[in-house]
């Protein structure tokens, strides 16, 4: 018989193979302009030192054409330096933790629905299936207005709310960055669903008694991604105010919003949305540079509102009994799917290796000329980034991005465990993440991280942050007591 040839599929190791292709696209440069420079200095040194005098002599410089020269130089090295936008650089942040009398037990919340939902037990047992699979765990929290049977969402006790998760957030980021409220120059506070009069940014400007020259911006009805939209509109004005702070102010306020009616697209947020929120200090000062935890890099934002589909698939409405709650439709996953392709195909250029790049271009060339029937290339941004804070919806949601982004689970395992721990804190959700990572001391200098958020419109943004040092396990923030026992073990379905 003759020899069978050994099957180099199982012989070679790809990902080597793979590797090497990396290394030699993305150090093209590098690898080819090391041979040239070999080859000049090789060059000069075989000559003489008469042919190097007569070369040195045959160059001719004018007076004239030096000045010239050096001017050019300048003018050019100032339109650079004039047209370089700002670095902005976030100094610090503060999570918000909720207290222990907050906390709503799977028991609890079952009790209650079953006390508040009594003639219509299906809609209790639609709660618990939804539960049971939610990712949630037994720590999550929601106001004192929820607890009362039935809930008393008045506006007294949504501002109670405001103010508690507001001031509690502001106080630790004062505590922790040694700012004087006096020294804010830019105040941006979003929440989605709660919009008093005076404003939420107004009740922060009385409460500590900032400068009457204080450029505020309050943000409502944005959801979930409004908090990147935030950091989106600080960077634009510390664009064009120098030497400027700017703290923006991300969270929920979850009691008027509590749906007490029976519809099921509008009970879904009940089991998912919890207490939550975030203070953020950034700045363009340069003198923050040395203690600043994180450089912005990018920030990407993508709309999908003008279809109809993803217009209303995260509705404020009233139900039949015109009680008002937010309906999820059922294609809420599939319009986060297409918005997050269009998110990715803006940012990929922009953070992705050549490498990366060539391959998903070559791909792309390929199915439009030869086989559009060719499964299409998914760049993978494990090159690009160390860290991926996913906004914790839901469990489907950051499954679904896994799935599609083709991540590990210590990947994800940020955005599960902040869902595990807090629950759906909508905006802020993001910075439970990060403080995550950095309790558990995986933040190191020159770390790229990437955060993504979907809201309601239907958007989906991204910021890019790189890590400016090295940055130690803190004591104290929302993860201190009980960091230590996390990552947990998430079932499937936690039968209730």
């Amino acid at each position: 018989m003759p020899p069978i040839l050994p099957d180099f599929s199982n012989s070679v190791k790809l990902k080597y193979v793979k590797l090497g292709y990396q290394y030699l696209v993305n150090h093209i440069l590098t690898l080819t302009l090391i041979p040239i420079m070999a080859a000049i200095c090789i060059e000069v040194l075989r000559m003489g030192p008469d042919e190097i005098s007569n070369l040195w002599k045959s160059l001719h410089f004018d007076l004239v054409q030096i000045l010239c020269s050096a001017f050019l130089i300048i003018f050019i090295a100032t339109v650079y330096f004039m047209s370089k936008p700002r670095t902005i650089f976030l100094v610090d942040y503060a999570c918000f933790k909720p207290p222990i009398t907050c906390r709503v037990p799977f028991a609890t919340f079952m009790e209650h629905s079953r006390l508040n939902l009594k003639n219509n037990p299906k809609s209790v047992e639609f709660q618990m299936r939804i539960l049971e699979r939610s990712g949630l765990g037994e720590e999550t929290c929601l106001p004192p207005a929820i607890h009362y049977i039935p809930p008393n969402p008045t506006m007294e006790a949504a501002r109670g709310e405001a103010e508690l998760v507001i001031f509690s957030a502001m106080d630790s980021l004062f505590e922790k960055t040694g700012l004087n409220p006096k020294d804010i120059d830019i105040l941006i506070v979003n929440c989605s669903l709660f919009s008093p009069t005076p404003s939420l940014s107004a009740m922060v400007i009385n409460k500590y008694k900032l400068r009457s020259n204080i450029k505020s911006f309050n943000l409502s009805g944005m959801g979930c991604s409004a908090g990147l939209i935030s950091i989106d509109l600080a960077r634009d004005l510390l664009q064009v105010h120098p030497n400027s702070n700017a703290v923006i102010v991300s969270t929920e306020i979850i009691t008027p919003n509590y749906y007490q009616g029976n519809e099921r697209a509008m009970l879904l947020p009940n089991c998912l949305f919890r207490m939550g929120g975030a203070a953020i200090l950034l700045s363009n000062r340069r003198s923050e540079r040395r203690r600043a935890k994180y450089r912005l890099v990018h920030v990407v934002r993508t709309h999908k509102g003008a279809d109809d589909k993803a217009y209303r698939c995260v509705y404020e409405e009233e139900d039949k009994e015109g009680k008002v709650g937010i309906s999820l439709s059922k294609d809420l996953m599939a319009i986060a799917g297409e918005a997050l392709k269009s998110n990715i195909t803006t940012i990929g250029p922009l953070v992705l290796p050549a490498s990366e790049q060539l391959l998903f271009l070559l791909t792309l060339i390929g199915r439009k000329i030869f086989n559009p029937k060719w499964k299409p290339y998914i760049p993978d941004f494990k090159q690009a980034f160390e860290h991926f804070c996913i906004h914790a919806g839901g469990r489907a949601v950051i499954d679904e991005l896994q799935k599609n982004l083709q991540l590990s689970s210590e990947h994800v395992e940020a955005s599960r465990m902040a869902l595990h721990r807090f629950g759906n804190t909508s905006s802020s959700s993001l910075w439970y993440e990060l403080s995550y990572i950095e309790a558990k001391g995986r933040m190191k200098r020159g770390d790229r991280v990437w955060q993504i958020a979907f809201g309601s419109g239907f958007k989906c943004n991204s910021a890019v942050w790189k890590c400016n040092q090295s940055i130690k396990a803190p004591t104290d923030g929302p993860w201190a007591d009980c960091i230590d026992r996390y990552p947990v073990h998430i079932p499937e379905i936690v039968k209730l």
